[in-house]
């Protein structure tokens, strides 16, 4: 709680006076050692995401999705032709930064420079980035874009509330619950609950140094499974 109060003794927030408007997400690419995630292109990226969605055992990760699996490439290809070309979501694709396979797609949303918030969205992890040290840096260059990059002062992910997985991963990413909105939206018919996290700037250097200290080389031992998890060294980091 602030400890500011107005003329009239009400709480009020704390001062922001130098605040401005912060800058839109560029469209360029971010680098890191698993994987490099770049601006959403159709034309590039289609083929191989077509194919990595269509590797999966079943279609099981399409169910908390906006739409469902593409019968078709040709059908991939127009949807993701729309996407790329949308300014809020910003879609990006992640890549093998050796191969320049693509792996998945994320998207910055509800894009607020005024305010300066943006959401992490529209994620959909092929099946050989899931649970990999790819998929937990693709989300640190995006927190690292938005925060130390453009100063946004809040990070949002919401998921559908039934999204275990989903809800599961924020907070092992370091995102703060912060509650259920009801009857929320309607997706494919049915009524969703949308269950909402964050991380604020004042958070976020905690959180990127659990970050960096869980993608150091160091972190992992030779078959590449991780020493100590995530939210250990984030804690030890505070």
């Amino acid at each position: 709680m602030s400890a500011r109060v107005n003329a009239f003794g009400q709480p009020i927030g704390p001062a922001l006076p130098d605040w401005t408007p912060r800058p839109r997400p560029p469209r360029t690419p971010m680098a890191g050692r698993f994987c490099r995630v770049v601006p959403l292109d159709a034309e590039a990226h289609a083929a191989g995401l077509f194919a990595t969605y269509s590797a999966a055992p079943d279609r099981r990760n399409w169910s908390y999705l906006p739409d469902e699996m593409p019968e078709s490439e040709v059908e991939f290809r127009a949807r993701l032709e729309a996407r790329a070309a949308s300014e809020d979501p910003l879609f990006h694709t992640i890549l093998d930064p050796a191969t320049g396979a693509p792996l998945g797609i994320a998207s910055y949303l509800r894009i607020d420079p005024g305010n300066g918030v943006i959401e992490v969205g529209h994620l959909h992890f092929g099946p050989g980035l899931q649970r990999s040290p790819a998929s937990t840096e693709a989300m640190a260059l995006m927190m690292a874009r938005a925060f130390d990059e453009l100063s946004y002062r809040r990070y949002e992910w919401k998921c559908d509330s039934l999204n275990a997985p989903s809800r599961a991963a924020a907070l092992r990413l370091g995102f703060t619950f912060e509650g259920i909105f009801r009857n929320a939206v309607v997706v494919k018919g049915r009524s969703r609950d949308t269950a909402w996290f964050s991380i604020t700037d004042t958070e976020w250097p905690q959180v990127r140094a659990g970050f960096a200290a869980w993608l150091d080389p160091a972190n992992f031992d030779a078959d590449g499974r991780q020493l100590r998890g995530l939210a250990e060294l984030r804690a030890a980091a505070g």
